[in-house]
C-alpha cells in the first residue's frame, strides 16, 4: 500500500514530505498544530484553521451612529427620526443624549410580532386616510379625489384643503369635514347656498326644509287651512280655497320665489312628466321622481329610485357613511370609506 497525504482541496494523492499538491498548489502538511483528531495514513484528516482575532474598530463619537429599532417591523432607525423608513411606522419618541464615546454596543434583537408582519398595509398618505371624497364628474366618471387624513378638512371657494376656486355657489368656507367618535361628519359653516346629502329610501322632514330634485329647490312648506279676514271684517274674494296640509314652493336662482302648489291630498308627487308637480324642461329630473305625503303628523320625502337621486339640506351638521353622496355649490361628491 502507498503511503502518502490527501490534499483536503482537490483530493490529490501526494508524496510523504511535500509541501504543496502536485495538482491544485494547496498547502499539504502533518503538521499537529493544524489537525486535529488522530492521523491515518492516506486519508486526509479534518483541518482545523483557528478564528482570526481581529481587534474592534476605533470608532470616534463623531462617527458613531444610534439607532433604535423599529416597533412596527424592526428595522434599524436613526434616533430621534419620527417615522421608520422602511414600514412608515411611527417611532416611540424618546430621549436622544450625547453620542457614547468608545465602541458602539450592539443592540439586542428586536422581538418581532409576526403576525403584524404578515399584515398589508397601505403606503404613503392613505396610510393614514380614514374616508376619501371623489368628485362625480358631468359625465358620471371620477374625477379628483381627496384623502381626509386629518381631522378636519375644510373645503369652499377660497384658501382650504379642499379647495373649488372656480365655483361662484360656494362660499369661501362653505363646510367642513371632520371625524367625531370615529364617525365622518359634515359640517355646513353658514354657507350661503347651504350642503345636501343623498336620501335613500324615505325620510321624515320639517316644514321649512330645502329639497334638491333634479335642478329643481323646493321648500317643503305647512299647507294653508284657513281663510282668515283682514281688520274690517272684509273676506278677499278669489277662487275658493280647499284644505291642504303640504305646500311645495320653488326657489329661483337669485333668491325669488317660482312656483307654489298646494296639495290638494295628503301626497304630492314630483317628476317630469305625469306627476302632481312636473318639470318637464329639466334634464336632470326622473319622469317619477320623488314623492311627499303627509302621515298626520310631518311630512316624508321619499326617493322614487330616481336616476340622479334626491338631496336634503344639511341643518347644521350630518354624519356620513360609505356610499353616501354630497351635493355642495357645483360639486358631487362621493363619501368612501377607507
Amino acid at each position: 500500500m502507498d503511503v502518502g497525504l490527501v490534499c483536503d482541496q482537490c483530493s490529490a494523492f501526494n508524496s510523504m514530505g511535500v509541501q504543496h499538491c502536485i495538482r491544485c498548489g494547496s498547502g499539504v502538511s502533518l503538521d499537529p498544530g493544524e489537525f486535529s483528531g488522530p492521523t491515518t495514513v492516506g486519508v486526509s484528516p479534518a483541518r482545523v484553521a483557528p478564528a482570526p482575532s481581529q481587534p474592534p474598530p476605533n470608532v470616534s463619537a463623531q462617527q458613531a451612529i444610534s439607532t433604535t429599532p423599529c416597533p412596527t417591523c424592526g428595522a434599524d432607525v436613526v434616533a430621534g427620526h419620527k417615522f421608520c423608513h422602511e414600514c412608515g411606522g411611527r417611532m416611540e419618541q424618546s430621549r436622544v443624549g450625547p453620542l457614547p464615546s468608545g465602541p458602539v454596543p450592539t443592540p439586542a434583537p428586536p422581538q418581532i410580532d409576526k403576525s403584524a408582519a404578515r399584515r398589508t398595509q397601505f403606503f404613503g398618505a392613505i396610510q393614514a386616510a380614514r374616508a376619501k371624497l371623489t368628485v362625480i364628474r358631468g359625465d358620471g366618471l371620477d374625477g379628483v379625489s381627496f384623502n381626509l387624513a386629518g381631522d378636519e378638512h375644510l373645503a369652499g371657494r377660497g384658501d382650504c384643503p379642499l379647495y373649488f376656486p372656480d365655483d361662484p355657489f360656494l362660499s369661501p368656507v362653505h363646510c367642513n369635514f371632520l371625524y367625531r367618535d370615529g364617525v365622518l361628519i359634515v359640517r355646513d359653516e353658514a354657507s350661503t347656498n347651504g350642503v345636501y346629502v343623498r336620501i335613500s329610501g324615505s325620510k321624515p322632514v320639517p316644514f321649512g326644509a330645502l329639497c334638491l330634485v333634479g335642478e329643481q329647490l323646493l321648500e317643503i312648506a305647512p299647507g294653508e287651512t284657513t281663510d282668515d279676514a283682514i281688520e274690517d271684517g272684509t273676506y278677499f274674494f278669489g277662487s275658493p280655497r280647499r284644505p291642504s296640509n303640504l305646500r311645495v314652493v320653488q326657489r329661483l336662482r337669485g333668491g325669488d320665489t317660482g312656483v307654489s302648489f298646494r296639495a290638494t291630498s295628503d301626497a304630492v308627487t314630483i317628476g317630469r312628466e305625469g306627476n302632481d308637480l312636473d318639470f318637464p324642461d329639466d334634464p336632470f329630473i326622473s319622469g317619477h321622481h320623488a314623492r311627499l305625503t303627509w302621515d298626520g303628523k310631518s311630512a316624508i320625502l321619499t326617493d322614487l329610485g330616481s336616476k340622479n337621486g334626491t338631496f336634503l339640506r344639511v341643518v347644521l351638521e350630518h354624519p356620513l357613511t360609505h356610499g353616501d353622496y354630497v351635493f355642495m355649490g357645483q360639486q358631487l361628491l362621493r363619501v368612501e370609506v377607507v
